[in-house]
């Protein structure tokens, strides 16, 4: 997992111990809006391998990064060695893929033609497909790959499809996982719609008033199958579509409930058995207040909840999978973290039970919200290998 957190595991377990933002006042490109982001640093520096130069852009440069993290790429050769490159799917969710490249080429389009510039590749830079095909490439993988963009429960939404997959038979593991960039379309695009925060964003805070855009790339590495003791397993899914609104929930979190109530029947388990859930939580008034009561119709105010987008931002399309990742972190490190990084006043009108301090011990079940534009809702389940 890369964010702006930093790059790899332990400085994403440090900073939310810490219970620190890495969000700062948004100084992206030329982009002129009083907002705060998750920048992630250095992502320009990042150099592909010659023969992956066709995928120049800043999303893969971003999953690339991500990629060189703890060990992955010496895990995924492992599983190569163990089913063949034919039987590992590459399953990647992203929102805006590689939009900054065409934005940065019609910047050079020729002053006659109107011509994009001939550097600029349509199917390996904007296409959404791209990352897909990037991470493929680079691990000479021959299975099956898809790239869903459903908005914001991209990044969940894929865990649910390699599931499906792996069941069939048809894949023995799968790279799962998301990727999003910071580009001008998504953040003038919020800003169009009024959702910006010119302040840290801070989730079931009782003057919220709108979301902080951040950067990420989380991968996975999924496999059927029993696990070792202390192993992560994914244990449900659930997915929905509330169809309410383009961009809100539905009020009362028909859909988000619905996903919940999914993913608890996919596992065989109950509300009581969930020790922990990491909400989608974007930082807006309605969007908090529909998951909240999605939440107390399904888990009454007994289980602990907290929303980690204080510290990373709302990161689009990756954010069913570093929220994957960090649900991970907090299962093998009995961590749940607190989500009170930039609240000033809890919201009294909010009924669950919300994590404001970090609370540490052990964990086996936990639930992953991921709610994005058009009521496409995914939750997912992990538990801990005793």
């Amino acid at each position: 997992m890369t964010s702006c957190l930093g790059n790899g595991l332990a400085p994403t377990l440090a900073a939310l111990r810490a219970r620190r933002s890495g969000l700062a006042p948004c100084r992206f490109e030329t982009v002129d809006l009083n907002t705060q982001v998750g920048e992630v640093p250095g992502v320009d520096a990042v150099q592909l391998a010659p023969t992956l130069s066709d995928y120049d852009c800043r999303n893969n440069r971003l999953a690339e990064l991500a990629l060189r993290q703890d060990g992955f790429g010496a895990a995924v050769d492992a599983a190569i060695e163990r089913y063949g490159a034919s039987r590992i799917g590459v399953f990647l969710g992203t929102s805006t893929a590689g939009i900054l490249q065409t934005e940065l080429a019609y910047r050079r389009r020729d002053p006659l033609t109107g011509a994009l510039p001939p550097d600029f590749r349509y199917a390996t830079h904007h296409n959404s497909y791209s990352v897909a095909s990037f991470v493929r490439r680079r691990f000479a993988l021959a299975g099956p790959a898809t790239v869903i963009s459903t908005a914001c429960s991209s990044g969940a939404k894929v865990f649910a499809a390699a599931a499906r997959l792996m069941a069939a038979g048809m894949i023995d593991a799968a790279i799962v996982g998301g990727v999003d960039s910071l580009c001008l379309t998504t953040l003038y695009g919020f800003g169009s719609l009024e959702l910006l925060s010119a302040q840290p964003c801070r989730p079931f805070d009782a003057h919220r008033n709108g979301i902080s855009i951040g950067e990420a790339a989380g991968f996975i590495l999924l496999e059927a199958g029993s696990a070792a003791e202390g192993a992560v397993m994914l244990l449900g899914a659930g997915e929905s579509s509330d169809a309410h609104h383009m961009s809100s929930q539905h009020p009362d979190g028909l859909g988000a409930r619905l996903a919940m109530e999914a993913a608890l029947a996919s596992a065989g388990l109950r509300p009581v058995d969930i020790d922990y859930v990491n909400l989608h939580g974007t930082a807006t008034q309605t969007n908090d207040a529909a998951e909240d009561r999605a939440l107390v119709g399904v888990f009454g105010t007994a289980v602990p909840v907290s929303s980690t987008k204080g510290a990373t931002g709302h990161t689009l399309g990756a954010a069913g999978a570093i929220e994957a990742v960090i649900c991970a972190l907090a299962l093998t490190h009995g961590l749940m973290p607190g989500g009170g990084v930039n609240m000033q006043m809890p919201d009294p009108a909010l009924k669950s039970r919300y994590l404001i301090d970090n609370v540490e011990q052990p964990l086996r079940r936990v639930l992953s919200n991921s709610f994005g534009f058009g009521g496409t809702n995914c939750s997912l389940l992990f538990g801990l290998v005793a």
